[in-house]
């Protein structure tokens, strides 16, 4: 199948250094998202707040995911973002799921203490409410091009060549040292949907290190996807595997286990469980055909494994579905009887 090559930035706002992308479009169609089922859950008292309060959640868990997910693709992924000048650079990409579902716990945790609930229970909720979002995320992540899977054969239906390929990048004289921007622009020059007139005058004249760049020269004349596309190898599609599977397959799975439930609702932290194991059982798998983290690999170590010959993205999944395992068969002592009066 052919990538779509889709302009990651959905609308350009002109004389400001800030656009409206896909990826922050999803962001704001989860939450949105994930306010409404909140308040059901809510009006169903299975979030033990008032409808009203219910939006409050929202407030705290968008602190969680953006700060957690930082913070976490810093201290996993990148250590070089825990410089606070590039920590803060949150236009040049870097979020880690992981991270952002720590953010979340706090965030729930928080919201659970103000309101004198059950943090386990406002856990419950968040799963409940979570993966309609990870499935438009991901989808984020195709349009980006990014997050995409391991070489495959081309008899694999739907295997795709990407621009962000490494191999694309050489050929199409792209390079790190540019913007995120200045590289999309040539990409959708490119693949024929911008005109080179058009973008020119939106690119600098000198990348990330201060050294000039010649776009006429040295660029312009190697933006043609069609010339160079049988250079570039086939790969999965992994981020729409992990769209399907982490937001479809496991949202079902919640949603069937919450209607079977609804009149006798399991313990609290049972679907908090149930999400973290599916999540981890999903994503685990789905490594095997993501392209491994650039930071891991070596020439010793080409499948970028950390530990006990997992990904990064495989064993935190592990300590996941451990987390899992513990909300959901944890013994917890029974509340003592209600005290009841002597009789005199």
């Amino acid at each position: 199948m052919d990538f779509p090559a889709w302009d990651p930035v959905l609308i350009d706002i002109p004389g400001l250094p800030i656009a409206i992308r896909w990826y922050g479009l999803m962001y704001v169609v989860g939450f949105i998202v994930g306010q409404w089922l909140l308040v059901r859950l809510a009006r169903a008292r299975f979030l033990p707040v008032a409808e009203d309060k219910a939006p409050d959640l929202v407030l705290y868990l968008v602190f969680g995911v953006l700060l957690g997910g930082r913070v976490g693709y810093a201290l996993f992924y990148e250590h070089d973002l825990l410089s606070p000048l590039k920590f803060i650079r949150v236009w040049a990409g870097g979020l880690s799921f992981h991270g952002g579902l720590l953010g979340v716990c706090i965030a729930a945790i928080l919201f659970a203490r103000k309101h004198k609930i059950a943090i386990l229970r406002v856990f419950d909720a968040c799963a409940l409410a979570v993966t309609p979002g990870i499935l438009a995320v991901r989808m984020a992540n195709f349009i980006n091009g990014e997050l995409y899977g391991r070489v495959t054969e081309a008899g694999v239906g739907w295997a795709m060549r990407f621009p962000g390929d490494p191999k694309a990048m050489e050929l199409l004289h792209l390079q790190d040292s540019w913007s995120m921007r200045e590289r999309e622009l040539c990409i959708q020059v490119a693949f024929k949907h911008r005109s080179w007139d058009g973008v020119k005058g939106m690119l600098s004249d000198t990348d990330e290190h201060g050294q000039h760049i010649d776009w006429e020269r040295d660029v312009r004349p190697f933006l043609d996807w069609d010339r160079i596309k049988d250079q570039v190898p086939f790969r999965h599609p992994s981020q729409l595997y992990e769209g399907l599977g982490e937001g479809v397959v496991v949202g079902i799975v919640l949603l069937v286990v919450y209607l079977l439930t609804r009149r006798r609702p399991l313990r609290a932290g049972a679907y908090g469980g149930v999400f973290l194991i599916g999540y981890a059982v999903v994503r685990f798998c789905i490594e095997y055909l993501r392209e491994p983290d650039k930071q891991f690999k070596s020439l010793t170590n080409p499948v970028g494994t950390v530990f006990l010959s997992m990904t990064m993205g495989q064993t935190l999944c592990a300590v996941m579905a451990v987390a899992g395992l513990l909300m959901l068969f944890w013994p917890r002592r029974a509340p003592p009887p209600p005290a009841t009066e002597a009789k005199t």
